[in-house]
């Protein structure tokens, strides 16, 4: 998982729109070391796009935009992986948007195959850990 990642992630659970975000990141003016400018809108887009590397300097300021300390722009729990996985996953969403028209018995099927994943990835976390 990339920090743009938990960034973007953020910026959903917050419920802002990406231009939001940015015109808020502008306004606290932060400059960057290589040109000492405010970085522009299109060089933001490129960051939450990964088109371009995202600069050290910015994150206090990506951290106050989303009312989030640093250190959370950098931790990546194992809940919020798992969230993420089912948020952005295109799979997961069209298996979600079709339950409702699987019969019983299906229903049934892939809940107890997915309980046995959940113990074994339970299980291989606790080994891990």
């Amino acid at each position: 998982m990339e920090i743009i990642d938990k960034i973007n992630y953020l910026i959903k659970e917050k419920s802002l729109q990406k231009k939001d975000f940015v015109h808020k990141l502008q306004s606290l003016e932060p400059k960057l070391k290589s040109t000492g400018n405010i970085p522009s809108e299109q060089t933001i887009y490129g960051y939450l796009n990964g088109k371009r590397e995202l600069k050290v300097e910015l994150i206090p300021y990506i951290a106050e935009v989303l009312e989030v300390t640093e250190q959370e722009l950098f931790s990546f729990e194992l809940e919020y992986a798992s969230e993420y996985n089912i948020r952005y996953s295109k799979e997961a969403r069209d298996i979600l948007n079709l339950l409702p028209y699987a019969p019983k018995n299906m229903i049934e099927h892939i809940t107890n195959t997915l309980q046995t994943f959940k113990v074994n990835y339970d299980e291989g976390v606790k080994n891990i850990c």
